[in-house]
């Protein structure tokens, strides 16, 4: 005849087992944001274009044979203060060619404000084509008081892109970073 407390142990091993899976499923869902982040880096996946390794100094051979047009765009978050324009709205390129253009900035408010670009390459396809050598998005932005700034982007479109591909649009998303994110390498002079 079994014990009176043998469905007790099994319960307890049970709820143990149980709170492991829990664990284990609530750690690995932490580790799923720097696992994506990886996996995106690698692919070109979800927009995400990676930086340039070798800065370009003079300008390179093009596919003249080909054009692809770079559209540029941006939005400003909830909670920023800054008007956001791109100086070049679409631009006809050569995959290889270096391009230069520019967004302007200006802080609406009456405070100091930190903010960081969140760029986004659509389709999702050609962000691995698209290369950033100089891009304001590799560091935080500080504004003061109605500060106006021209923000720099040199880029390339490489020439292997995607024959598919002829449109290109670079998205960037500002977002007010708050005292206790802002780097001090971004605080106002």
């Amino acid at each position: 005849m079994p014990s009176p407390s043998a469905p007790w142990t099994k319960n307890r091993r049970m709820a143990v087992m149980l709170l492991g899976v829990t664990a284990l499923f609530f750690g690995f869902g932490f580790a799923l944001v720097p696992l994506y982040d990886v996996f995106c880096e690698l692919t070109g996946l979800n927009g995400r274009t990676s930086a340039a390794t070798n800065v370009i100094t003079t300008q390179t051979a093009g596919d003249t044979h080909r054009v692809v047009a770079v559209e540029f765009t941006s939005t400003v978050m909830p909670g920023l203060t800054w008007a956001i324009t791109p100086q070049t709205a679409r631009l006809e390129v050569h995959p290889g060619e270096l391009h230069h253009v520019s967004y302007r900035v200006r802080n609406l408010s009456d405070k100091p404000v930190v903010a960081q670009a969140v760029p986004s390459v659509s389709p999702g396809l050609a962000a691995a084509s698209f290369e950033k050598l100089e891009c304001f998005c590799f560091s935080q932005q500080a504004l003061e008081p109605g500060e106006t700034r021209e923000l720099p982007l040199a880029f390339t479109v490489k020439p292997g892109i995607d024959k598919d591909v002829q449109t290109i649009t670079l998205a960037y998303a500002f977002f007010k970073l708050d005292d206790a994110k802002a780097s001090p390498a971004a605080e106002i002079p």
